[in-house]
Formats: structure tokens, sequence, C-alpha cells
């Protein structure tokens, strides 16, 4: 069978990434249609040279040193949308770049970060009992918790706990004055558990109380959950599909592979809480919802390691399609962006 030719890095697959499809839409415009229009608009014109990314150093309330990664948008362009891009357990922020640079050159504004215990953020509290393992290995539910915490008081910008996401949220925050990166349209997408504490961030986010000033949460426009994870060392999801914004408001598009068992879960999950609302690219002629009106997606897009293996969740997330005809996890991101940043 033949296989396409992969970025370096990425795993040569057994299974063709999908042709593109002609029903699988997102609000009033078909997601091939806008595929193919981003496809003919790059070609028409030379892309702008893409900008290197810059290293941040944050600090969580708990004192964990944290690495994230910025990639700004092409200069003179405004950002499409504002992007933190959360990776699986035992991850980093450079499983993710092949992701991170395909959404920077789409015009997106995208951060990074290693969670704790992971690539260049390590804890502390683990060196010792780690030695030259993989502290992922070690952490534990509350450690998961930690990445997603946001919490203490009313005001937020003072609140007493802040964890890795919020870290990022902040400094998105305190650099938005200067037209590149905003919380106007802000997109979470999570990888495996790193799904997981996208949505537990998600939640808490919207959980902020408004004060005179305005709203101090709620900043999130759209999830996508990459091959989520349903539990992970008792750090589980259940739960939070039931609590808003997830449960009804929010759009959420869940990616799967095609091998992932709990992708399927989840999204089933939630079309319980969206009876009318859902829109499943494996069965889009019996789907209650139109491809153009959903708020709920499930997009497969088939694809495996040599032998017939599940990719992991970050890999799958950072697969290029050569063929601009085919579609792959970036593109379908993209679509998803264009098509309900302005809901």
């Amino acid at each position: 069978m033949m296989k396409p030719p992969m970025t370096t890095g990425t795993p040569p697959l057994a299974r063709p990434l999908a042709a593109l499809p002609r029903r699988r839409g997102l609000r009033g415009v078909s997601l091939a249609a806008l595929l193919i229009a981003a496809a003919g608009a790059a070609s028409g014109a030379e892309p702008a040279p893409p900008v290197e990314p810059e290293r941040l150093s944050l600090q969580t309330t708990d004192r964990v040193d944290l690495a994230a990664w910025y990639y700004a948008a092409p200069e003179d362009t405004e950002p499409l949308a504002t992007v933190i891009l959360v990776h699986d357990l035992g991850g980093d922020h450079a499983g993710l770049e092949p992701l991170a640079k395909a959404l920077q050159a789409g015009g997106c504004a995208v951060l990074a970060p290693d969670l704790r215990g992971h690539g260049e953020s390590p804890l502390e509290r683990l060196v010792e009992a780690a030695g030259n393992r993989d502290q992922s290995k070690l952490l534990k539910r509350n450690d998961f918790m930690a990445m997603a915490v946001t919490a203490g008081g009313r005001l937020r910008k003072q609140s007493a706990v802040r964890g890795d996401l919020e870290c990022v949220r902040n400094w998105i925050e305190q650099h938005s004055g200067n037209g590149e990166v905003g919380l106007e349209r802000l997109y979470l997408v999570g990888s495996g558990l790193g799904a997981a504490v996208a949505a537990t961030w998600t939640v808490a986010d919207a959980a902020w109380p408004p004060v005179a000033a305005g709203p101090q949460g709620g900043d999130v426009r759209g999830l996508v959950l990459v091959e989520p994870a349903l539990v992970t060392r008792g750090f589980s999801m259940t739960r939070l599909l039931t609590i808003e914004p997830i449960r009804t408001t929010l759009p959420v598009m869940v990616l799967s592979g095609g091998s992932g068992r709990d992708a399927p879960k989840i999204f089933d999950q939630f079309k319980r809480l969206r009876p009318e609302e859902w829109f499943d690219s494996r069965a889009a002629s019996t789907s209650p919802a139109k491809d153009t009106e959903a708020s709920l997606y499930f997009l497969e897009i088939p694809a495996r390691a040599a032998g017939g293996k599940p990719l992991p969740a970050d890999q799958f997330a950072s697969l290029r399609s050569p063929d601009s005809r085919r579609l792959d996890p970036a593109a379908a991101i993209l679509a998803f962006i264009r098509a309900t940043k302005d809901r």
C-alpha cells in the first residue's frame, strides 16, 4: 500500500490520510470549501517567512518554573486566533511543534507550554525520585489538577492559585495590546491527557464571576480534543462534559485517527447532551445537525503507524499531508477556527 511522505520525525503511515470529504462543514461553509480556499490562497501568493518561536519563562503560584514557546502570527497580519496547545502525558512542546508551525502559517498566534514534570518544566520535588527517568511517569492526579487550576479570591488578577495554563493565559492578557496576541479569539487544542487538562481549565476559566469592570473569564471560543484520554491516573473528563460551557455552549471538535477507544466514547457522551447539534463524519447522512449548523463535531482522519499500530496522540496531532487535497489535523483545526471564531 502506498505511503505518503511525512515530515521529519513523524512515523510513516500504513494508511494514507483520508481524502478530503465534501460533507464535513462548519456553520454555513463546508469544511471542504474552507480547505480548498485556503490552499488556493496559499498557492497564489508567496507565504510570509515564519517567525521563529520565542521561549518564555513563567512561574505558577506553587513556584513551578514553566517553559513555554510563543509562535507569533506572520508579520503584518492580524492573527486569526490565539491558540494554546496542550501536549499529552510524557510529551512536550516539541512533539506538537509541527502542528504549532502549521497553525502559525495559517495565521494563528500559538503558545505551547511544557507542562509541569515535562520537557523543560521539571518539578524540583521529583528530581531525586526520578533521577534520569522521565518525571511524567511519577505524576499523579493532583499534578494534573494543578496544570489546570485557576482560583482563589474574587479578582482574577489577584488570584491566589494559578496553574500552568492560567500562567499562559495571563501572559496572553499582558501582551494583548500589541496586536499580535489576545484573548478575544482564544482556542485550546489538547492532545491525549492534554485534552482533559484543556477541558478542565476551560470550565475553570468560565467560572470566574464578572466584576464591575466586566467579565473576568469565558475567554475560550472553541475546544479541540485530539485523541482525548477519558481517564488518566484518576484524572477524568467525565464530569466536565456535564458542566457549562462545555456541556452545550462551546463549539467542540473531537479529532481521531480511528484507532483510539476514548474519542468515540467521549463524543457519545457529548451527543447525549447535545442531541440535535452533533455531526459525525462517520455517519454524515444520519447526523441530526447539518454540517453547516452543528456545534459538536467528530472528525475521523484514518491514520496508523507502520504495522497498523495506533499513533500516540501528539504524533497524530502533528501529522502533515503534502497533498492539499487531503485532510490533516492542522487543516481541520484551522477550518474549525475560521468557521467558529465570530460566533
